[in-house]
């Protein structure tokens, strides 16, 4: 059968949407099995060893080839990951995709059992900037890391762990109790957003009713367990939504997306041989980025400069590799509200699946100028990548990022952008799959470059 122009473009069409709802569906799974910074970061390092990624040590001397192909953690929660070229030209600097690990939640405090009535409810911590709101009358449960008893008492042993089963949920007071509730009702973060997980019985001691739980249905010794870091997550699984599946919902949409879009461009790309590319994934965004695994810290400085050293140059040569070098942040944009459009930029505004937003600031809360934004230009030229500006309403300051923030650090030109998106910071967030699919595509031509 022979077809004509108008059908051979159709049917590639329709190959091009199968193939962006494939990875937006590769995506949505990347989030449901990353309930925490923890996990995303444990999903990571096992896509990279499976693409024949070296794990190095960050305690031992690093020997590194070229050709070669290697990673590092941070605190189970950070991750960088870089391949050098065999040819490496210096002059080419570093090609750094950034992004971060964590999203808005719940952090559950030491001691959290608060019994009221006979209901057991646990005492939690906000994390980040959430929507209150939206994580009320949802099924939740908990995911994070245990720390346990080695013989050297300055390096114990972390595991991650979640419960995929529900097991909590924050519940709202009913609204012939609270009538007022759909005009604005203020949330009192210590009062009103604990989750109930149960009601107190004989079965579980009184002051330990998380621990205990834990031991049963986790195989741990009771005596090994050291302490925690857990967190509350939505157990409700992402998927594509809209009439023709436009959309994707999920948890988490902000940052995993780009966490995933990076990763996947830097196994996927056909790498440039003459310079050293770089995946980052930061944590501790949502709260500043000013820790050991954030962006504000010389996490990525150091690594850069150890990556350097472990192929046999000098010092001197990173300092002028930073000179030729270029960072890529991409965390999340938004998307011009419907209902709200006197909070979004009359000109310059995100638009769903219409490509990836360059975010834009004169306070330079990002990176973004009319020189990075070139350089991006040139780099999806002749590809099917589509991008537009994006600049907050002059009255709304809007949020900053990992960019500015690492160019503190290492002073080289940098750009950041994001997928648009509605509901940012909502239990629930929503974005456009074809934008989702733009992201990996520009981390796989920015490292192919």
């Amino acid at each position: 059968m022979i077809h004509t122009n108008e059908e051979m473009q159709q049917i590639q069409k329709r190959f091009i949407d199968l193939e962006i709802k494939s990875f937006a569906r590769e995506v949505i799974e990347f989030i449901d099995d990353s309930p925490s910074a923890y996990h995303a970061v444990k999903n990571s390092s096992d896509i990279l060893e499976e693409n024949g990624f070296q794990r190095l040590n960050p305690r031992e001397e690093w020997k590194l080839k070229k050709g070669g192909q290697y990673f590092v953690k941070q605190s189970n929660s950070a991750i960088i990951a870089f391949t050098v070229g065999k040819d490496v030209d210096l002059s080419r600097g570093f090609k750094i995709f950034g992004s971060h690990t964590d999203s808005p939640c719940f952090r559950i405090k030491p001691n959290p059992e608060m019994i009221t009535e006979n209901i057991i409810r646990l005492n939690t911590e906000v994390y980040g900037g959430p929507i209150l709101s939206t994580w009320f009358d949802r099924p939740l449960s908990i995911a994070g890391r245990v720390i346990l008893r080695t013989n050297d008492p300055f390096f114990p042993r972390t595991v991650a762990i979640k419960f995929d089963e529900p097991l909590m949920t924050i519940p709202n007071l009913a609204i012939h109790q609270n009538r007022d509730v759909n005009n604005g009702v203020k949330i009192d973060r210590q009062k009103d957003v604990l989750p109930v997980i149960g009601l107190m019985n004989e079965i579980f001691e009184k002051d330990n009713f998380l621990l205990n739980y834990i031991f049963d249905k986790i195989n741990l010794k009771k005596e090994d367990v050291l302490d925690f870091d857990l967190y509350v997550y939505n157990t409700e699984k992402g998927c594509l939504l809209g009439a023709n599946e436009e959309f994707i919902s999920a948890p988490r949409i902000d940052n995993l997306v780009s966490v995933y879009a990076g990763l996947l461009g830097l196994v996927e790309s056909e790498h440039n041989q003459k310079q050293i590319n770089v995946f980052v994934a930061f944590d501790n965004e949502e709260i500043g980025s000013a820790t050991k695994q954030g962006a504000d810290s010389n996490y990525l400085i150091h690594t850069l400069e150890r990556i350097v050293l472990g192929l046999g140059y000098t010092r001197e040569n990173f300092l002028r590799m930073l000179s030729g070098s270029f960072m890529l942040s991409a965390d999340a944009a938004h998307a011009a509200h419907p209902a709200h459009m006197n909070k979004t930029d009359p000109t310059s505004r995100g638009r769903i699946n219409e490509g990836i937003s360059v975010k834009i600031s004169a306070r330079q809360k990002y990176t973004s100028d009319g020189f990075s934004t070139s350089v991006i230009k040139q780099i999806i030229d002749g590809t099917d990548i589509k991008i537009q500006p994006f600049v907050n309403e002059s009255n709304e300051l809007g949020g900053s990022t990992i960019g500015p923030i690492s160019s503190t650090h290492l002073e080289i030109d940098g750009i950041d952008v994001g997928i648009p998106m509605l509901a940012m910071h909502s239990a629930r967030e929503l974005c456009g799959v074809s934008d989702v699919y733009f992201l990996k595509e520009l981390a796989t031509e920015f490292f192919e470059k």
